[in-house]
C-alpha cells in the first residue's frame, strides 16, 4: 500500500517538473524567435507584436548604446581640440 503512494506520488512529481521543463523552453524560444536588432516602416509590424516589456527594454538598449557613441565621439573631439590648441600655441611662442 505504501509502496503504491510512493510510486503515484513520484510519476506525479515527474510529470510536473517534466512539464515545467517544458513550457521554459517554449518560452525561450519565444523569446529568441523575437528578439529583433532594428526597426523600420517594413518591420512595424512585428515591433508592434513585441509586448510592452520588450519594446521597453530595446528602447532602453538603444538609448546606452547611444549614449555610448556619443560619449566616445565627445572624447575624440576635445583630443583633436587638445592637439589643434597646443599645435597653435606652441607656434605662437616659436614666433616670439
Amino acid at each position: 500500500m505504501l509502496l503504491k503512494f510512493v510510486i503515484i506520488f513520484l510519476f506525479i512529481f515527474i510529470c510536473f517538473y517534466l512539464g515545467n521543463f517544458l513550457k521554459l523552453n517554449r518560452k525561450q524560444k519565444v523569446l529568441r524567435a523575437k528578439k529583433l536588432t532594428a526597426f523600420n516602416k517594413k518591420n512595424l509590424n512585428n515591433w508592434m507584436n513585441l509586448t510592452k516589456k520588450e519594446r521597453y527594454d530595446l528602447s532602453k538598449q538603444d538609448s546606452v548604446n547611444y549614449m555610448d557613441r556619443r560619449k566616445i565621439l565627445l572624447e575624440e573631439i576635445r583630443n583633436e581640440y587638445k592637439k589643434i590648441t597646443r599645435k597653435n600655441s606652441e607656434g605662437n611662442i616659436k614666433k616670439k
